[in-house]
């Protein structure tokens, strides 16, 4: 298990028709403020803030193809053009477990990323995919 101390950061937060906004700096719009989205923001101001991981080679909740299905990932983070890191945020109830992991593998299949990462905001799995086998891993890789 990873832990993650996230950096102070001032979100911009607001309230709209009753329910809290909050703007998302990577896709330049305000989103509803649901508990994923709280993870999913946390997590990319510390790849940014904390582990120096270039903002502009970062993609969050883009559309892919699983064959028939159209399905959106959290996070990829590019490297040489390429994705490098997936990751899916889940919000704080919901358990790390295979189903979870399960999802992250099935956007693998597309992607073909070296690092796969799942987070609930207070636990974070990660794995390094080496020979065609999950190494878990105890930190966020460095950004080189």
């Amino acid at each position: 298990m990873i832990v993650l101390q996230y950096p102070s950061y001032p979100f911009k937060i607001k309230a709209l028709h009753g329910k809290d906004q909050i703007f998302d700096p990577f896709r330049k719009l305000w989103l509803v403020l649901t508990p994923e989205e709280w993870v999913r923001q946390n997590l990319l101001q510390y790849l940014v803030q904390n582990l120096h991981y270039p903002s502009s080679l970062i993609a969050v909740e883009k559309e892919i193809k699983l064959g028939e299905l159209s399905k959106r990932f959290d996070i990829v983070v590019y490297k040489n053009e390429m994705p490098w890191m997936i990751i899916e945020c889940k919000e704080a109830k919901v358990a790390l477990n295979e189903k979870t992991m399960e999802q992250i593998l099935q956007y693998q299949q597309v992607l073909t990323a070296q690092y796969l990462f799942i987070s609930n905001g207070h636990e974070t799995m990660g794995a390094k995919i080496e020979s065609g086998k999950l190494q878990a891993l105890q930190n966020f890789p460095e950004y080189l």
